[in-house]
């Protein structure tokens, strides 16, 4: 019995992926190249659905394309402990939680901003004079 092949289309159909982005992945190896036909159709096996899928889902959690990579090349060896994987996904949690205290900060900031806004004219607006103190600062911090 012949597994089921699927052409880049239909690759596409079933993981929402596009299909440049396929190619993208096929040519920086984190998908394999696929068989081809007589007619240089791309066939795709199983296995590459469920590995671009793998792919989009890292992708869509936010893994940088090294850790995606590290990732994949852990699911080719099934018997290995998962330690690894846990540390890259440790990693990355502990990532997305520094980049969450900095949004709030931010967003604390821009809401002292909006709330420091009393209407008029932009010459006397305060959310352009605190946006030019953070420029000032900002040279001053660099040197500048």
């Amino acid at each position: 019995m012949t597994a089921e092949k699927h052409t880049i289309g239909q690759l596409s159909r079933a993981t929402g992926c596009k299909i440049p982005t396929i190619r993208y992945y096929e040519r920086i190896g984190m998908l394999p190249k696929p068989d081809r036909t007589p007619g240089n159709t791309r066939l795709y096996a199983f296995n590459d659905v469920s590995r671009l899928s793998f792919i989009r889902c890292c992708n869509e959690l936010g893994f940088s394309q090294a850790a995606i990579r590290e990732l994949l090349d852990l699911t080719d060896h099934p018997d290995a402990s998962c330690e690894a994987v846990t540390q890259i996904a440790q990693t990355h949690l502990e990532d997305i939680n520094r980049r969450i205290d900095r949004l709030g900060t931010m967003k604390a900031e821009l809401e002292q901003m909006v709330a420091s806004c009393q209407g008029g004219r932009v010459d006397q607006c305060r959310i352009i004079e605190r946006l030019a103190e953070h420029v000032s600062e900002s040279a001053v911090g660099d040197g500048s």
